[in-house]
């Protein structure tokens, strides 16, 4: 049985805990290996292996972490199939999908390469009579990521090539349920040249992040994960002082106003809303027909959902894999009888036939229609392969009805009208919107968050908020005096003061 451990220092490390999760290959059940979990002594062990690596790391030239930066950018491009191949073993997405995730992740390091231009700084001279003033930006020191299972490579990549960029030492701590490929990026990192104690992986539960929210050397937490988390995150660590960016949940909306085509409506809506086995916090969870549209819309997507083929995701036959664990299945299998007994229609059951080995986590792709937004399939973030279609008699009314969610992460509008459009983008309140893209996740460059429950924190995470996030300002006024000197002067400065 294969033990996975901490990657602490710039080598691996057991860990004295003794405590150990299994990891679970979701299409056979098969436990495959055993986590260590980490202990609060581990945890200081990495911290203080990035406190003494931080000494030397925040005081290094820009060119040397971009050196490090483009290096690593091209080993993960020669690792891609391996990273993904990791990823379908212990989460089960199909590796077409893994693949994708490792290409968003890469983006963020191509962004990341940019530090120099990025830190630039900015200046205003003669503000007064030989007094200048410019803006710098710094590193924080010791920096943590807390990272879900649904991206385990792609989320620990929106955080720590940034941070480092930025000159932090930063430490990741995935998700317990499959922590095979954020180790595999962290040793990637050090074969491009990044040096010991600047990135450490430490494997572990609530313990780790409890400890990780607490510690004192600890300057900021990036985290990722479901909203009452995401809440108790935020407020421990800054009860503690520190900096906190906390993406939490999401009910994303996708609008399709009777203008729209609905061929490709359809197309957008099953694969926003089954990809990756919906384990995605931007996954479509609800389709909202607009006028007298939805038997043909309902139908159109049904007719694509049935053709959906599930199965292991190493097998290029399959769309769509399992979901994680068997208890996060049986949870998302819960809604359907629930639906139907408060109302909704379901035109496709994915619990009605077994799929795959005893014990296995697939559940088949469910399609809910009549939905309400009182129903539990509608107020719940179910995080499956459940697609809920609500019915409006106007955009007005659809609008109301994305803006009341207590989420904010994404949502989208299918139209052919520009008015229409532009109307969804500037009222919605949403971090993300979409007009004709199911899923807008931002590119690179600009940065990925929601509004409402779906953030708390001030900054979104990579982009350019990244570089505010892990980085504080500082003004410097300078005047450098001719050797003469200008005697005692105890007056509130003013531009008579200061002038020679």
């Amino acid at each position: 049985m294969k033990t996975v451990g901490h990657w602490i220092g710039g080598k691996y490390v057991d860990g004295d805990s003794g405590r150990t999760a299994p990891v679970t290959d979701p299409a056979t059940a098969e436990v495959t290996a055993e986590v260590a979990l980490a202990s609060v002594a581990d945890v200081d062990l990495a911290v203080a292996a990035a406190s003494e690596a931080a000494a030397d790391w925040t005081r290094s030239s820009l060119s040397t972490r971009t050196r490090v930066l483009f290096r690593y950018r091209e080993l993960l491009d020669r690792r891609r199939d391996e990273i993904a191949s990791l990823i379908t073993a212990e989460h089960g997405k199909v590796h077409a999908d893994a693949l994708g995730e490792v290409a968003r992740g890469i983006e963020v390091v191509e962004f990341a390469c940019s530090i120099p231009q990025l830190l630039k700084s900015s200046g205003s001279y003669e503000v007064s009579t030989g007094v200048d003033v410019r803006e710098i930006r710094q590193p924080l020191g010791v920096v943590a990521g807390i990272t879900p299972f649904n991206f385990p490579a792609m989320v620990p990549l929106w955080m720590f090539p940034m941070a480092i960029a930025c000159g932090n030492s930063f430490i990741l701590k995935p998700s317990e349920k499959d922590p095979s490929a954020a180790l595999r990026v962290a040793d990637l990192m050090a074969e491009a040249g990044l040096p010991p104690g600047v990135l450490n992986v430490v494997n572990g539960d609530v313990i780790a992040v409890r400890r990780l929210l607490e510690h004192p050397d600890v300057a900021a937490v990036s985290f990722v994960g479901s909203t009452p988390v995401a809440q108790e995150v935020y407020r421990s660590g800054t009860n503690a002082g520190k900096r906190v960016q906390a993406l939490g949940g999401a009910k994303n909306h996708m609008v399709v106003l009777p203008d729209a085509d609905l061929d490709v409506a359809a197309d957008s809506a099953v694969s926003a809303g089954y990809g990756s086995a919906g384990e995605r916090c931007m996954a479509v969870s609800v389709v909202v027909a607009v006028g007298g549209i939805g038997d043909e819309l309902v139908a159109k997507i049904a007719e694509r959902t049935r053709g959906l083929r599930i199965g292991p995701g190493d097998q290029d036959t399959s769309d769509m894999g399992p979901l994680i664990t068997a208890a996060h299945r049986d949870k998302v299998a819960s809604y359907l009888p629930t639906a139907r007994e408060q109302g909704a229609t379901v035109v496709l059951d994915g619990t009605a036939e077994p799929i795959g080995p005893a014990g296995a986590h697939f559940l088949g792709a469910s399609l809910l229609d009549d939905v309400t937004p009182e129903m539990d399939a509608y107020r719940d973030e179910i995080f499956g392969p459940v697609l809920s279609v609500v019915r409006t008699d106007t955009f007005a009314e659809a609008m109301q009805l994305v803006n009341s969610s207590p989420w904010g992460n994404g949502a989208a509008v299918f139209t052919s009208d520009g008015a229409a459009a532009r109307r969804f983008e500037m009222e919605v309140q949403a971090g993300m919107v979409g007009v004709n893209v199911p899923i807008p996740v931002p590119v690179a460059y600009h940065s990925f968050g929601g509004w409402k429950g779906s953030l708390f924190g001030d900054h979104h995470i990579y982009g350019s908020d990244s570089v505010h996030f892990y980085t504080r300002g500082k003004v410097v006024t300078s005047r450098w005096v001719a050797p003469r000197g200008r005697g005692l002067d105890l007056a509130f400065p003013s531009d008579a003061a200061t002038i020679a």
